[in-house]
């Protein structure tokens, strides 16, 4: 209980320090990269930015940001004592960096190149930093996926390997890698079914894996067998059934219909053009949903699952900020870079 208190405090804490969509603005219309992160310092995020040397880049603010993040996750972690559900989803900066690595050696990134993309804060607060160390400093993408040989990527990263070198498509690393993620997830989902808040924020990101792995794969035209290994721990929202049913079809368009017969049906697009817009269509209302859960998830109290709300809502701010990081610096108009933005507040 004590744990669950100083959790919920803290987490009422970071959603009341959050930018509004005023502030979020205001960022937006900076001139420079300079002027951003002069207006940047005025929020709660100046100690995260304190470090930055010029001349700033998108790069530089995004990975201060993500510092920030991981540096948020793991306090949360140790005031709430530890939750599983909670070190389940540190995971998740491991496998972003992972990700973002493969990706970049299946596109022939260098390592001068992929280095400025990379923050090993959460590695070093896990202790494995030579993991993605090894990774980052492969000569080769299969010299990368060999590096991981030991480890839990290992299996899911040759097999992406194996299919982009077939299909092309560097997406296919999302997937394979968060499978690694979202198994572990679907554990502890389990162990932290008596929090009905967290369970209601960590079936959605279950079951929107699970739906998009299926669409992803019919895409790709991966053996129904292949696709059937990517399914984690299923949910009473989308059953084992109703999977089997998508990957059986013969059409993608036909497996989004199958939604229609769940809690999900009003993300099936009403008008599906091409396969790939269905897919991110259906991909934007999974993570409309997962901001409601959060955002509802404060109405309770002393819960694992304000905890896990608020660390989410951190995680949509740092990225509506490294898009703002990006926008400023590409001299895309504030407007624009607003329009893309998500509405946590």
């Amino acid at each position: 209980m004590p744990g669950k208190i100083f959790g919920t405090v803290m987490s009422h804490g970071l959603k009341g320090r959050m930018l509004t969509k005023n502030e979020l603005q205001m960022l937006t219309e900076a001139r420079d990269m300079d002027e951003l992160v002069t207006r940047m310092k005025n929020t709660v995020y100046l100690d995260a930015l304190a470090k930055l040397t010029k001349p700033y880049t998108a790069d530089k603010i995004e990975n201060a940001l993500k510092e920030y993040l991981v540096n948020t996750h793991a306090k949360m972690v140790n005031v709430s004592g530890g939750a599983r559900i909670l070190s389940a989803y540190f995971v998740k900066h491991i496998t972003w960096n992972l990700k973002m690595i493969l990706k970049g050696k299946a596109l022939g990134k260098s390592y001068d190149e992929l280095l400025p993309k990379i923050n090993l804060r959460a590695e070093e607060l896990v202790g494995r930093r030579d993991l993605v160390v090894k990774a980052l400093v492969s000569k080769s993408l299969d010299e990368a996926v060999s590096s991981l040989s030991g480890s839990e990527f290992a299996e899911d990263a040759t097999k992406a390997v194996a299919i982009f070198k077939d299909k092309g498509d560097v997406r296919i690393f999302d997937v394979y890698l968060d499978h690694v993620f979202y198994h572990d997830l679907g554990k502890a989902m389990n162990t932290e079914s008596q929090s009905l808040e967290a369970k209601n924020i960590v079936s959605v990101d279950i079951d929107s894996y699970n739906i998009l792995a299926v669409l992803r794969g019919k895409f790709w035209n991966l053996p129904p067998d292949e696709i059937n290994k990517l399914i984690v721990a299923t949910t009473s929202k989308v059953t084992k059934e109703t999977i089997q049913k998508m990957i059986n079809t013969e059409k993608i368009s036909e497996a989004i219909g199958e939604l229609s017969n769940t809690v999900y049906k009003d993300i099936v697009p009403q008008n599906q053009t091409s396969d790939i817009d269905s897919v991110l269509q259906v991909e934007k209302g999974f993570e409309e949903i997962a901001l409601k859960r959060a955002q509802s998830a404060f109405r309770t109290m002393f819960s694992v699952g304000i905890v896990l709300a608020a660390l989410k809502l951190i995680m949509i701010e740092v990225r509506n900020l490294s898009a703002i990081a990006s926008g400023v610096e590409q001299k895309i108009p504030g407007e624009t870079i607003v329009s893309k933005l998500v509405n946590i507040t």
